[in-house]
């Protein structure tokens, strides 16, 4: 079930020059989440930016009822979400798509970006079944990296920076954690790197689950901007068949 509220700020967090940690609370229990899940957010203040913004989560907390988002700056709604009060309220839609594999025995974490962002999530839900999985966060800086203590404390964590300000100098598909045995990669970030990600697990004959970022309005599959190709089912709303895949089933 889908939900429509207005859901409290808790807190507004600055990670970095570009991202922000939302906390938003419900006044009733949360739904059951899952990792992979997002949440459409209205941006108050914008006249011409009508439609919501689709911002994956981040953690959630079900004994105060918060979900936690990672908004990055990069237009007018954003720019809107990163500045709300404190004790102020949002329109959020959720929760959202569908969601990353949980029965992986050993799978690889890949983070590009603001894509870290999910994978925190996710590497707790992993925990909670008894695996702390590797989790594997790409950056061009240090700088822009968020959330690293946090990830190091339900993850075996790595690091790649283009620059080599932290962890292993280059791009986060170079690192040298990707020639250890996985049973799976599990990715989010930009689409080029997430390729580069799929290529090197069919190489290694193991699965790759891929979250796509298609721009996405509605978030319930009626508007069709978000349409991907697949092999086995023609063309597939990402909001609402995804936005997790099987990467060995796009066409992209």
């Amino acid at each position: 079930m889908k939900y429509i509220k207005e859901l409290s700020v808790t807190a507004n967090e600055q990670l970095n020059e570009g991202c922000f940690l939302l906390k938003l609370k419900s006044d009733t229990a949360l739904p059951e989440i899952f990792a992979g899940q997002f949440v459409n957010i209205q941006a108050k203040n914008v006249a011409d930016r009508i439609l919501r913004r689709p911002i994956s989560i981040h953690d959630v907390d079900y004994s105060t009822n918060e979900l936690s988002v990672v908004i990055q700056k990069v237009g007018k709604s954003t720019a809107e979400l990163s500045k709300v009060k404190v004790n102020g309220t949002l329109s959020v839609i959720y929760p959202l798509g569908n969601s990353f594999p949980l029965n992986e025995a050993n799978p690889l974490l890949i983070g590009g970006g603001v894509g870290a962002a999910p994978l925190y999530y996710l590497a707790r839900q992993y925990n909670a079944k008894g695996i702390k999985p590797h989790v594997l966060i790409g950056a061009r800086t240090e700088k822009q990296l968020f959330c690293t203590e946090k990830f190091k404390q339900v993850s075996h964590m790595h690091i790649s920076t283009q620059d080599g300000s932290c962890g292993e100098k280059g791009l986060v598909t170079e690192n040298s954690v990707i020639k250890e045995e996985f049973s799976s990669f599990i990715t989010c970030g930009p689409q080029v790197m997430m390729k580069a990600l799929a290529q090197k697990a069919k190489e290694k004959n193991i699965k790759c689950y891929v979250s796509l970022e298609n721009r996405m309005a509605c978030g319930i599959g009626a508007c069709l901007c978000c349409v991907c190709q697949t092999k086995s089912d023609g063309n597939q709303c990402v909001c609402s068949e995804g936005a997790v895949f099987d990467a060995d089933n796009l066409i992209w």
